[in-house]
C-alpha cells in the first residue's frame, strides 16, 4: 500500500518506519527542511530506542522515503495520515491550525480518491473540522474527488514506541465508511493477524478513546501520589499499600508506582486539553482538575523534602540522576527536573546532572549557566555536591555503590523521587533517605 504521513515527529516518525517494515511504501512529509534533511542523512531528530534500525532499514529499501514537497506526498499515498503536532495554546485547548493547514493542503492537490486520517491527538469535533477543510479547499478549486475521513488516534508509549506499533494492544478506527473500514484492515493486518484487535466506532468516539486513555492513566498517577502524601502523614508505607491494591485485578499493577509526577508530550497536554473541551460544552471536569493541580503539586515535593532538610539552600550544590521525564527517552517537557532545577537554582543552589541520553536536550533548553554542570558519568554529579536527588528512574541508578555515594556527598543525603531503594538499609547504610510515602521502618521489624 502507498501511505503518505504529514509530520516526521515521535508519531509520524515511529508509524511512517513500522509500515514500511510490513512491506508499505511510506512518504514523509514535513515543512522543516533541516529535519527532512538529517532523515535523509540517517540521523533522527528525537531518542526511541530501535527506531534507528528501523529508519535505516527501510530508508536503505526504498519503502521509507522523506520529502517537503506537499503536492508530491498528496499524489503519493491512498493513505494521507496527519501526525502533526496539536500544541497547547493559550488557554490549555490545543492548536489545531498546523492540523486544519495539512488538510487544506490535501484538498489543494487530491486528484483521487484518499482515505484522510487523524492520527494525531485532537479533541473531538476535530474531524469534523479537517472533512469541512478539505471539501473547501476542493470547493477552491472546483473539483470533486471522493474521500472518507477516518480518526485512528496512536497508543504509543516513549521508549516502547516499535513495540507498541508491532503489537499493538487495540487499533481503534473512527469512521463511518465501510469502504474507509476494509482499506485500513487491510493496513493494519500485518499486525493484528494473529488476534483481530481492531475496534471500529464512530469517529467522534474515536477521538473521545484516545483523550480517555490518557486521561484515565493520569489520574492512577495523581490518585497514588495523593496516597503517598496521605501515607507519610499516616505514617504508613505507600509500597505496601501498593502491593495490597494492585493485587486486586480491577485496580493492577500498572501506573500505580508514586513518584514526582507525570511528564511528558502527552498526560499533561491532554489532560488540560479534555477539561478545556469539557469547558466549552458547559461541563465542569472535576476530576480532571484534581489530576492536574495534584501533578503540579507533586513535581514540587522533592525540593521541598530539600528545602526542609538544608534549610537555606544559597550556595550549596546538588547533583540529579535523571533529567528525561521518564527512562528509555529524551524527552524532558513537562519533566519534574525543571521544576527541581528551576527552584533550586531560585533558592541560590546549583546543580550537577547527569542522564543518558537527555543532555543534549537539556543543554538546549537551558544553554550554558554558571549553576548548571552536565556530567558525562553518574559517578561525577556526586563530586562536590551536598546531596543527591533522583528524578528518572534509568536503570542504571538502581544498584549503585552506596559506599562510594556516602564518601563522594558532603552530606549523605538522598532525596529518591522514584522509590527505588528501600528505606530500612539505606537508613542502617547511614544516609538520610527521603522517598515519597515510604516508611522508615528498621530492618528488625521487616523479617
Amino acid at each position: 500500500m502507498r501511505i503518505t504521513i504529514f509530520g516526521s515527529g515521535y508519531v509520524g516518525l515511529v508509524t511512517g518506519a513500522c509500515l514500511a517494515d510490513a512491506g508499505n511504501h511510506v512518504m514523509c512529509v514535513d515543512v522543516d527542511e533541516r529535519k527532512i534533511a538529517m532523515l535523509r542523512r540517517g540521523e533522527l531528530p528525537i531518542h526511541e530506542p530501535g527506531l534507528d534500525a528501523v529508519v535505516k532499514r527501510n530508508f536503505d529499501s526504498g519503502r521509507l522515503t522523506f520529502t517537503t514537497n506537499a503536492e508530491e506526498a498528496v499524489g503519493h499515498g491512498q493513505f494521507q495520515l496527519i501526525a502533526v503536532g496539536t500544541p497547547p495554546d493559550e488557554d490549555g485547548s490545543a492548536d489545531l491550525r498546523y492540523v486544519l493547514a495539512v488538510a487544506r493542503s490535501i484538498g489543494e492537490h487530491m486528484t483521487e480518491y484518499k482515505v484522510v486520517i487523524t492520527k494525531s491527538t485532537v479533541p473531538v469535533g476535530t474531524a469534523d473540522k479537517v472533512r469541512e477543510a478539505v471539501k473547501a479547499s476542493l470547493a477552491a478549486r472546483n473539483a470533486i474527488v471522493e474521500f472518507d475521513m477516518v480518526s485512528n488516534p496512536e497508543f504509543l508509549k516513549e521508549g516502547a514506541a516499535i513495540a507498541d506499533f508491532m503489537r499493538p494492544d487495540r487499533v481503534i478506527i473512527g469512521t463511518d465508511s465501510e469502504r474507509a473500514t476494509e482499506l485500513l484492515r487491510s493496513l493494519y493486518e500485518p499486525f493484528t493477524h494473529n488476534r483481530d484487535r481492531m475496534i471500529v466506532m464512530d469517529v467522534r468516539s474515536a477521538e473521545l478513546t484516545k483523550y480517555a486513555a490518557n486521561a484515565m492513566l493520569a489520574t492512577k498517577i495523581s490518585f497514588m501520589n495523593e496516597l503517598a502524601n496521605l501515607a507519610e502523614h499516616f505514617g504508613a508505607d505507600i509500597e505496601d499499600v501498593r502491593l495490597g491494591i494492585g493485587s486486586d485485578p480491577r485496580i493492577g499493577y500498572a501506573f500505580i508506582y508514586p513518584g514526582v509526577g507525570y511528564g511528558g508530550s502527552c498526560f499533561p497536554k491532554d489532560v488540560q486539553a479534555l477539561k478545556r473541551s469539557a469547558i466549552e460544552v458547559g461541563y465542569d471536569a472535576t476530576v480532571l482538575t484534581a489530576v492536574e493541580n495534584v501533578n503540579n503539586r507533586q513535581k514540587h515535593v522533592l525540593f521541598n523534602k530539600i528545602k526542609a532538610h538544608f534549610g537555606d539552600l544559597k550556595g550549596r550544590t546538588f547533583g540529579l540522576w535523571g533529567l528525561s521525564f521518564k527512562p528509555n527517552t529524551d524527552d524532558m517537557r513537562e519533566a519534574a527536573s525543571r521544576v527541581l532545577m528551576e527552584s533550586l537554582w531560585k533558592a541560590g543552589a546549583k546543580v550537577r546532572a547527569y542522564d543518558p541520553v537527555a543532555m543534549p536536550e537539556c543543554r538546549r533548553i537551558y544553554g550554558t549557566r554558571d549553576d548548571l554542570v552536565l556530567c558525562k558519568t553518574s559517578p561525577e554529579v556526586l563530586e562536590g555536591a551536598d546531596a543527591l536527588a533522583i528524578v528518572t528512574e534509568w536503570r542504571e541508578f538502581r544498584s549503585p555503590d552506596f559506599d562510594a555515594i556516602k564518601s563522594a556527598l558532603r552530606t549523605p543525603a538522598i532525596f529518591d523521587g522514584r522509590n527505588l531503594y528501600d528505606p530500612a538499609r539505606m537508613v542502617q547504610a547511614g544516609f538520610s533517605y527521603y522517598a515519597i510515602g515510604r516508611g522508615k521502618r528498621s530492618l528488625a521489624s521487616q523479617s
